[in-house]
């Protein structure tokens, strides 16, 4: 009877049987009287337990991460509807059984009742496995009669001065459409954005470690982010300050007298003139310029040398490698020269002109035409793709990574998928064809609609910047130039913000917001009213880049010395002294040359070019040099592209490698000229000194000098090598010397 039974219903009778050996395991079914009344809302409250349980992340069940064992869900929760489907509807309704909560699968798996791939993620009787529980037992509804919804997040306290080896308890408060509010300490996610310095538990509770300085920890709860900011004190009294020079000196200073960091005191001449000639002009001084301005009395013989430095073509030559780097000039084959020689024109010429920032950008962003007539075209031709287009632009302008926002919502930012299609949509009218030329196209206007499609949804959307309205936008007009004229707004919060951040970063080794791309809510700045200060400047000197370069290189928090004291030596995010920092590939590779007297030769450039003159990437195939210490392939817009880090490749090349020799041993080189003068050795190693170092040596380090050069030496069979001989290989084992010194590898 049972089997005919089985037989005529089906799949129905399956679940009935199923339910009949639940029943016998349980013992009972839940009564109306054991349901909770309090309705549990899917979106408000079981939502947050799979994700505070991480059972929604890339390495578990998320869909991004292509899920686990056919059970997939959105990353971090931020599609409610799709979620419900796969826990509820999918698995042929295993997952759920409302008669008998306990025995749910989802239930049963969470606690480790049911081997589990992930281990136990609930013990029960915690708050999540009970509102899972309850969920259940209500009949694993979507939505509830009382439904609101939630609508902001905040962290109690937002900020606030925290002791060194001390607690903070957080707590996180929901506040939903009906005005109400919730405490969500216990399903939100907390996260520190420097473990070094402060550690945070699951509960909230901050532990604030012996590192002075600004700590941030990210509270995350259903799709919302707020941020907790722990001033960690040091507690020393700061009295002796170098005076300000400028607005950037008092937002430094004020924040080193809040944490209690004494800075240290400001560097003398000779590391300056090297300092500001390295980040500015991406060169050394040459000898004449170090001991002409080593004796000078003038009081602003600094912001003098600044000002002869923004005029230099070094200026222009230097940025324009690192924004050509940058903006993807890249040589993939021969028809390339033409396009990547004039790009790089274009944008030396620009930044040597002073061309307004915004006017730059619009330049780029609105191309039309062809390489020869309109050289920013050439963007185009690197980065073909609107979705290319929209995250290189949000990247390196706005300093927002939208990459995870194509397939899902940001995990640690408000971008959602229609924020990044309606910024695709932008470029979705930019046209392409032959030209005249081989190898290179023209882009033009399509004219027509600007949309662009929400792959998951289908909808298709308009342009639109992060939210912001930026009006109709009719066919005959260029979506991009839109685009531009909001990047450049005023109130634009993003624009004017990113530029300065990557500028304070070229210049003082780190970005008040770090990585100096990565602008959210949930990573702030170490120095919010130095941020906003420079902000405010930036857009009010009309996106004046030398006037920015110039406030930042005169302050005296720039040139305070690299030489820590006593109080600041753990101290890298508050600015109380100079972070030291190596080389860049190309720059180390001029002074090199500088120092060597030979230059180093490129093809297709004329005798004399400098490595920081570079139009692209394809000397980087050329030159050992460039490629063993990290010159970027152009393939990215992310600074993180160019290796600054140290290597075994690096110091072996520096000890042994042909090229150092070559260059060491040239009969055209300084070594073979110094020796053929007629001026004192003493005078010769002064050279060398002012050439490598900006200073003259120190007395010990002259007469050290004097007496190598000077000393006999003796060949392999124990001969004395003749006198010039041993002078010419003492000279160029000297200047070796001198290049390998930390002094000359780095600047500080």
């Amino acid at each position: 009877m049972a089997s005919a039974f089985l037989s005529k219903s089906g799949i129905f009778s399956l679940h009935i049987a199923r339910f009949l050996l639940i029943v016998a395991a349980s013992g009972s079914i839940a009564s109306a009287e054991e349901t909770p009344h309090a309705p549990v809302s899917f979106v408000n409250d079981v939502m947050p337990v799979f994700t505070k349980a991480g059972c929604n992340m890339g390495v578990c069940h998320a869909k991004a991460g292509g899920g686990q064992n056919g059970f997939q869900l959105s990353l971090l929760g931020f599609e409610a509807a799709d979620d419900y489907a796969s826990l509820v509807k999918e698995g042929r309704g295993r997952r759920i059984v409302p008669v008998a909560p306990e025995q749910s699968l989802v239930l049963r798996k969470a606690t480790g009742q049911t081997p589990h791939g992930g281990g136990a993620r609930l013990s029960r009787d915690s708050e999540g496995y009970a509102i899972l529980k309850n969920w259940i037992a209500q009949g694993a509804h979507f939505e509830t009669k009382a439904e609101v919804e939630f609508v902001s997040l905040e962290v109690q306290p937002s900020r606030g001065i925290t002791p060194r080896n001390s607690t903070q308890q957080l707590r996180a408060i929901a506040t939903y459409s009906d005005g109400s509010t919730r405490d969500v300490t216990g399903m939100s996610l907390f996260e520190t954005n420097s473990e070094a310095m402060a550690e945070v538990n699951g509960d909230g509770l901050v532990t604030v470690q012996d590192i002075p300085g600004k700590a941030a920890v990210m509270v995350r709860y259903q799709g919302k982010a707020a941020v907790f900011t722990a001033a960690i004190p040091l507690g020393v009294e700061v009295t002796d300050l170098p005076p300000s020079r400028n607005f950037v000196d008092d937002h430094v200073f004020a924040n080193l007298k809040e944490i209690g960091i004494p800075p240290s005191p400001l560097c003398d001449d000779a590391t300056f003139l090297r300092r500001v000639s390295l980040d500015i002009a991406g060169r050394l001084p040459t000898p004449d310029e170090a001991a002409a301005f080593l004796s000078s009395s003038d009081p602003n013989r600094r912001e003098q040398l600044v000002d002869r430095l923004l005029k230099s073509p070094g200026y222009a030559d230097f940025f324009a490698n690192k924004w050509t780097s940058l903006l993807k000039n890249r040589r993939d084959d021969a028809s390339d020269i033409t396009s990547n020689f004039a790009f790089h024109a274009w944008i030396r010429d620009s930044l040597l002109a002073n061309v307004p920032y915004d006017q730059i950008v619009r330049e780029l962003l609105g191309a039309t035409g062809t390489v020869v007539a309109n050289p920013p075209v050439a963007w185009y031709k690197r980065v073909k793709e609107p979705k290319d287009q929209l995250e290189d632009v949000a990247q390196l302008f706005l300093g927002v990574r939208l990459q995870c926002a194509q397939c899902h919502h940001h995990p640690f930012e408000r971008w959602s998928q229609d924020d990044y299609y309606s910024l695709s949509a932008f470029f979705s009218q930019v046209g392409r064809k032959p030209s005249g030329v081989q190898g290179e196209d023209l882009i033009f206007h399509k004219r027509g609609v600007a949309t662009a499609t929400n792959v998951r949804s289908g909808i298709a959307l308009k342009p639109a910047a992060f939210g912001d309205d930026v009006g109709e936008i009719l066919p005959d007009q260029d979506p991009r130039l839109r685009l531009a004229d909001w990047m450049s707004s005023p109130e634009n919060p993003f624009f004017a913000k990113a530029l300065v951040n990557r500028y304070w970063k070229h210049f003082f080794n780190r970005g008040l917001i770090d990585p100096e791309d990565d602008i959210r809510d949930t990573n702030p700045p170490t120095n919010p009213e130095l941020l906003a200060a420079l902000e405010k400047h930036f857009i009010e000197s009309g996106f004046d880049l030398k006037d920015l370069v110039r406030v930042m290189t005169t302050s005296a928090a720039y040139q305070l010395s690299a030489e820590p004291n006593e109080h600041n030596l753990v101290d890298l995010q508050n600015y109380s002294r100079y972070y030291p920092r190596r080389l860049q590939a190309e720059v180390l590779l001029d002074a090199i040359d500088d120092l060597s007297g030979v230059r180093t030769t490129f093809a297709n450039l004329p005798p004399g070019t400098r490595a920081v003159g570079l139009p692209d990437n394809s000397y980087n195939r050329s030159s050992e040099f460039l490629r063993v210490f990290g010159r970027p392939d152009s393939t990215s817009v992310c600074e993180c592209e160019r290796v600054q880090s140290s290597s075994l490749a690096q110091s072996l090349h520096l000890i042994n490698s042909s090229e150092l020799k070559n260059k060491l041993t040239s009969s055209t080189g300084r070594a073979a000229k110094l020796l053929a003068s007629d001026s004192a050795l003493e005078d010769k190693v002064r050279e060398l000194y002012l050439t490598a170092f900006s200073r003259e040596p120190q007395s010990d380090e002259l007469r050290f000098a004097v007496e190598y050069v000077n000393a006999p030496l003796e060949d392999a069979a124990g001969k004395p090598v003749p006198e010039a001989q041993a002078k010419r290989q003492n000279m160029q084992d000297l200047i070796w010397a001198l290049i390998n010194t930390k002094e000359f590898l780095f600047n500080h």
